[in-house]
């Protein structure tokens, strides 16, 4: 069974695999085998959500089922992708926040949310005074670790009151639509005119 490491990894190498487009030398080319990309997707979309429509009308007992595929980790991740998710992500956020309270207390830290504007994700933490420099990066790790868990579209985390947080490998499901839109913008006018604007985005909603 595929695990959460296993989906990052594939989702990283679409979006590799996306930027590649951009190098195809023919803007025909290129062209189609974005609209490719977009059409599987669109199918994909249209079929998780009809699988949604399905178990909800199925009435009681069907929003827990939903709820329950939300909270799953690997499913979550997918139903995000595709602009699925039941939950918003503050939501998402702050409940991921609260399930790694203990862990924060037991490293000397407290953490809040602020905001999450437009998936900028702001939290401030406060940790004990006399806890040494190796503690605080546990506790940047911990907190980066459960939010891009729970909450993997998210843009941006800005963690307050602590230095600046070590890089982390971790890739977001952003990185796939913006990757995509990144190559669509530098498409030639004639080839965005004859196949449309490619955006991984259209259809999610």
């Amino acid at each position: 069974m595929e695990n959460e490491k296993d989906f990052q990894g594939r989702v990283q190498k679409i979006g590799e695999l996306v930027q590649e487009l951009d190098s195809i030398a023919d803007p025909a080319v290129r062209a189609r085998a974005k609209e490719l990309v977009q059409s599987l997707l669109d199918l994909h979309g249209a079929g998780l959500e009809r699988i949604l429509d399905l178990i909800f009308q199925h009435g009681e007992g069907s929003a827990q089922i939903i709820d329950e595929l939300g909270q799953d980790s690997l499913v979550s991740s997918l139903l995000i992708l595709y602009g699925l998710h039941p939950e918003e992500l503050h939501t998402r956020v702050e409940r991921k926040l609260g399930q790694v309270e203990s862990k924060l207390r037991k490293a000397g830290a407290e953490a809040e949310l602020i905001a999450t504007d437009d998936g900028n994700v702001r939290v401030q933490v406060k940790i004990d005074q006399h806890a040494c420099g190796s503690t605080a990066r546990t506790v940047q790790s911990l907190i980066e670790d459960a939010l891009y868990e729970a909450a993997p579209d998210l843009k941006s985390i800005v963690i307050e009151g602590m230095e600046k947080p070590p890089a982390s490998g971790f890739v977001a499901l952003g990185t796939l639509q913006a990757s995509a839109a990144s190559i669509a913008a530098r498409l030639p006018d004639s080839a965005a005119e004859e196949q449309g604007t490619y955006s991984l985005s259209e259809g999610m909603d």
